[in-house]
């Protein structure tokens, strides 16, 4: 598929050729920001680590997984309103994320989809950390799950998300750093090795899934690349964010509440993160 990477099955080395990634504006959309923390604020907390690594392929690899949002922010508007320095910008330190129609939230997607990540990821020998399980009152904040990445030394963070874009607007897209150098924003080391991640992820999420890349961004090639996003502008790691679909669609939803489909949504991801750690 053109502009996006495909690679083997998860726990394959095997990997096609790199096709060319396009960048695209910032979307307009419901979740296409990112959740931060206040400046000043206490030291980050330890993320919970992942049970003991198993033998396998991805041994001596770290993984962050970074859940968007969080169940709890709608209770804390204060706390997630407050502005954060990502660098290029101030932005707010959270948002609530969005939701179906029918009211499945987006935080509770995007911890499910962890969740089955994880288990997914040390099956292959990775250490696992998650930036939030759903344990906070609200947040991490954009600068903090940056930090969480960064202070882990990971070898690959995925953020997960579902868009909240207008009805009829379907599929996927992988966003990633632009090249950045303001403040304490410094992306020039992680873009390309962040473009690769994101093209294994895109073409993987394809194979597996069968979800068609975003018709309303990206050009087709389910790939944006943004410079406004305060958890890839302070990343000093390699880095992504994936929207899995819209929520906002009836077609888009009714694979976003499917655990089957979930669970494939999972695979996909991972098998993208084992390709880019394999080489």
């Amino acid at each position: 598929m053109a502009g996006v990477r495909d690679g083997g099955r998860l726990g394959d080395g095997d990997d096609s050729g790199r096709a060319t990634v396009r960048s695209s504006p910032p979307a307009a959309s419901g979740t296409s920001t990112d959740d931060g923390k206040e400046p000043g604020a206490s030291p980050t907390p330890a993320p919970k680590p992942s049970a003991p690594a198993a033998s396998g392929p991805l041994k001596g690899k770290v993984v962050v997984i970074d859940p968007g949002h969080n169940p709890n922010n709608f209770q804390h508007t204060s706390e997630i309103n407050r502005k954060v320095n990502i660098g290029t910008n101030w932005k707010e330190c959270d948002t609530t994320g969005t939701s179906t129609n029918d009211g499945y939230a987006e935080a509770k997607f995007t911890l499910d989809v962890a969740h089955r990540m994880r288990t997914l990821l040390e099956k292959q020998g990775a250490t696992v950390k998650l930036t939030q399980d759903g344990d906070r009152p609200y947040g991490p904040c954009v600068d903090e799950r940056a930090r969480i990445g960064n202070e882990a030394k990971a070898d690959a963070v995925v953020s997960i998300h579902a868009d909240g874009s207008g009805a009829g607007n379907r599929g996927f897209h992988v966003i990633l750093p632009g090249a950045v150098h303001a403040g304490a924003a410094d992306t020039r080391a992680i873009v390309a090795p962040s473009r690769d991640l994101g093209e294994r992820v895109a073409g993987r999420f394809v194979a597996v899934t069968g979800s068609a890349p975003s018709d309303y961004v990206g050009d087709g090639t389910g790939l944006v690349t943004r410079k406004d996003l305060g958890g890839l502008n302070l990343s000093t790691v390699p880095k992504v964010f994936i929207e899995c679909g819209n929520m906002r669609d009836s077609k888009d939803a009714a694979l976003l509440t499917s655990g089957a489909w979930r669970q494939k949504a999972a695979q996909g991801i991972s098998e993208g993160i084992v390709s880019f750690l394999r080489g």
